[in-house]
C-alpha cells in the first residue's frame, strides 16, 4: 500500500508530487496558464467538483503558486492568478503537454504555442528554434492546432482565441 504522502522521502520529485501530483492540481494550473482565473470558470471548464476546486485552489493559494485577487467589490469576488513561483511551473507543463502530444494524440497537436516576439513555433523542449533561446511563459502565445476539439462550453469557446498565456494584470 502506497504511504498518504511522502514526507519521509528525501526526494525532490516526491515533494513537487506532494504538491501538484494530483490530477485536478495539474488541470488547474493549466487551465491557469490558459488564461482562465475566475472560481466558476475553473469548475464549468474542468466540470471538477466545486469541494475537490474550493480545496485544490486554497493549497495552491497557500503555497504561493497562485494568488487570490480581488476584481469586483460589489459583490465581492476575486480571481486566481499564478505567482512568479506558479509561472516557473511552465517548463514541466508544456513538456508533460508535448510528451502527450507525441505519444497519446491522434491527428496533431491539440493546441500550437509560438515564441510572441518572432512567431515560430516552439521545439518540443520549449526551446525557439529561430532565436535559440528558450521561451518563458508570458513570451508564448497559444492557437488551436489541428486536433484542437470543439468548444463545448463559454470558456472553451473563449479559450479558442489565440492568446498570450500569461496578460499582464494591473494591481
Amino acid at each position: 500500500m502506497l504511504p498518504k504522502d511522502y514526507a519521509d522521502q528525501n526526494c525532490s520529485i516526491a515533494r513537487v508530487l506532494e504538491l501538484i501530483g494530483e490530477r485536478w492540481t495539474v488541470l488547474i494550473l493549466r487551465d491557469a496558464f490558459f488564461g482562465v482565473r475566475r472560481f466558476a470558470d475553473f469548475a464549468e471548464h474542468l466540470g471538477v467538483p466545486r469541494a475537490v476546486l474550493t480545496d485544490r485552489l486554497r493549497t495552491l493559494v497557500e503555497r504561493g503558486i497562485l494568488r487570490r485577487r480581488r476584481y469586483s467589490e460589489q459583490p465581492p469576488r476575486d480571481e486566481y492568478v499564478l505567482t512568479d513561483l506558479g509561472v516557473t511551473l511552465w517548463p514541466m507543463l508544456y513538456a508533460m503537454s508535448q510528451w502527450g502530444e507525441a505519444h497519446l494524440s491522434e491527428g496533431g497537436p491539440r493546441r500550437v504555442f509560438r515564441h510572441a516576439a518572432c512567431g515560430t513555433g516552439l521545439d518540443p523542449h520549449g526551446l525557439c528554434p529561430q532565436c535559440g533561446t528558450p521561451v518563458a511563459a508570458p513570451d508564448v502565445e497559444m492557437d488551436n492546432g489541428p486536433a484542437a476539439p470543439a468548444s463545448d462550453n463559454r470558456v472553451s469557446r473563449r479559450l479558442t482565441v489565440p492568446r498570450r498565456l500569461l496578460t499582464p494584470l494591473a494591481d
